[in-house]
């Protein structure tokens, strides 16, 4: 019976939190930054006067907002430099998009606020975690004495 056991929980792969987090780091942070916030970066000026504004602060500053997030953040999420931070900011972004943007839905089709909604758990995940042993954080770390 512990054979079938250790077969169904894969106790035969070896297991790396630390590994855990970096492919969950990279995996957020590139697809953010590739599928979101490249394109906001580069469309900036034509995108400026049309982004939606969910906070009120005007169209322009809404989409650096988003910009600041999406490119700058998620950068440094997938490079696990300043993890902690980046993943706050993402998370905070995600959840305006989720809750103001989306309103809240996770039903099918468009205005589905579901990736949104994914997005977010990985980023809260990833804050209350931090980036683990393989992030830029770790190696500033240890080399200011400090443990991580």
């Amino acid at each position: 019976m512990k054979r079938l056991i250790d077969l169904a929980q894969l106790n035969f792969l070896p297991r790396s939190t630390d590994l855990g987090l970096l492919v969950l780091r990279l995996w957020l942070g590139l697809s953010l930054v590739l599928l979101h916030g490249w394109g906001k970066l580069m469309g900036y000026s034509a995108m400026s006067g049309k982004f939606p504004d969910p906070l009120g602060v005007g169209a322009p500053a809404s989409l650096a907002l988003a910009v600041f997030a999406e490119f700058v953040c998620a950068t440094l999420l997938a490079l696990g430099l300043f993890t902690r931070f980046a993943a706050a900011v993402l998370a905070i972004n995600m959840a305006v998009a989720f809750f103001v943007v989306h309103g809240a839905s996770l039903k099918m089709g468009p205005g589905s606020g579901e990736l949104a909604f994914i997005y977010l758990a990985g980023f809260v995940a990833l804050f209350i975690s931090g980036g683990g042993r393989f992030a830029m954080d770790a190696q500033f770390s240890r080399t200011h004495g400090r443990s991580s």
